[in-house]
């Protein structure tokens, strides 16, 4: 599925959760992927209101490719299925938190997250089960 920016796709959304959502330009909104047990980030993808609609109704991540423009669910080609488990929309209602339990690697280079490769600045403790 094709569309330009600021085109809405359609979608079967209800409408009062699409009625909140602050989107950008594009109709998109930032989904944070976070594993449910443990709180570490996973990746950042991209949802519209049908992307959106998928995620809540079928239990896995679909988001939308801003490259290939078409609708992906996270797992279908590499395994790496992202099991829904909550949803929320932060409090300016422009980025999603999407709790997962994510089967084997989240990010498309292999590792478990896209987050732990160019670390730009770490002054934080070592994290241990006491820390918790």
């Amino acid at each position: 599925m094709t569309s330009t920016p600021g085109t809405p796709r359609p979608s079967s959304l209800d409408p009062e959760i699409a009625a909140r959502l602050k989107r950008g330009a594009d109709g998109l909104l930032p989904a944070i992927a976070q594993q449910y047990d443990t709180g570490e980030v996973l990746m950042l993808g991209w949802m519209d209101d049908e992307a959106l609609h998928r995620t809540l109704t079928t239990g896995r991540c679909t988001y939308w490719s801003r490259s290939r423009q078409e609708y992906w669910v996270k797992g279908d080609t590499s395994g790496h299925v992202q099991w829904v488990k909550s949803v929320a929309l932060d409090c300016d209602a422009d980025t999603l938190l999407v709790r997962v339990d994510q089967e084997g690697a989240a990010c498309h280079t292999g590792a478990r997250t896209c987050f732990d490769e160019d670390v730009l600045l770490d002054d934080a403790p070592a994290a241990s089960g006491a820390d918790r």
